[in-house]
């Protein structure tokens, strides 16, 4: 179970994050939904200490921390249970697909460097990339980077992953192949958190979804009851000009 309560966070005068609260429990996918500058990356930044929320309490199972005041190990004892999936990918330049893999398990999980090589082909070929493992980013596609990404936080073993928009760089033609893996980590019953766009992914697997706006919570409910009877007018207008959008684009 992951719990954050009363997230705050301004960068100045801007206050992006206005007191947002959040309940996954384990295993459960939730998908946060919302317009651009709605404080959706900032919140999954702050859970994971790459921003320093102004305020707010995070609970992971039996662990409690402020988001503001935690120190250097509670920090790392909060990210040792998480991973982080970027929309960028955030992959090392000058490593490959399996140094990039690898690199987590050898210097944040202490693993010896022949299990965590072990470890990290078997989740290369999870993803389906078994011959590109000396491969450096600059000679993989977006989608195959993407899932280098994924393989790098799936072998973790984490039990919290968060997803920031991890398909908004595609091409979109490699859109859909992401998706289908990330569905896949579903399947697994990890525990994940999900920021997107992707209104059919939304409604596909997640558990929970969640629309945020202006920096708040504006409502949360089962993909049915948001997508088919939203109960805020905010969440109507978002959705509405969001599919009419998708449906001009298939076209």
């Amino acid at each position: 179970m992951i719990e954050v309560n009363n997230v705050k966070k301004s960068f100045g005068k801007s206050e992006v994050l206005k007191g947002v609260s959040v309940h996954v429990e384990d295993g459960e996918v939730v998908v946060i939904l919302g317009p651009s500058g709605s404080g959706k990356t900032t919140l999954l930044r702050c859970i994971n200490f790459l921003e320093t929320a102004d305020s707010g309490e995070l609970t992971m199972g039996n662990i409690s921390v402020n988001l503001k005041k935690a120190n250097k190990k509670q920090i790392l004892h909060i990210r040792r249970k998480m991973a982080f999936v970027f929309q960028n990918y955030n992959l090392f330049a000058n490593k490959t697909a399996l140094e990039n893999v690898m690199e987590g398990l050898v210097t944040a999980r202490k693993i010896p460097k022949d299990k965590a090589k072990e470890q990290a082909k078997e989740a290369l070929d999870w993803v389906g990339l078994s011959d590109k493992y000396d491969y450096y980013p600059s000679r993989l596609s977006g989608g195959q980077q993407q899932r280098v990404g994924i393989a790098r936080a799936f072998v973790l073993n984490p039990e919290v992953i968060l997803f920031d928009e991890p398909t908004s760089a595609l091409d979109p033609e490699l859109v859909g192949e992401t998706l289908d893996l990330i569905k896949r980590v579903a399947q697994k019953g990890i525990t994940m958190i999900v920021v997107t766009h992707e209104m059919s992914f939304a409604q596909d697997v997640a558990d929970k979804v969640i629309f945020m706006d202006e920096g708040v919570v504006v409502e949360e409910g089962s993909p049915a009851q948001i997508f088919s009877r939203p109960k805020e007018e905010r969440t109507k207008q978002f959705l509405s000009r969001i599919i009419s959008l998708e449906s001009n684009y298939s076209i």
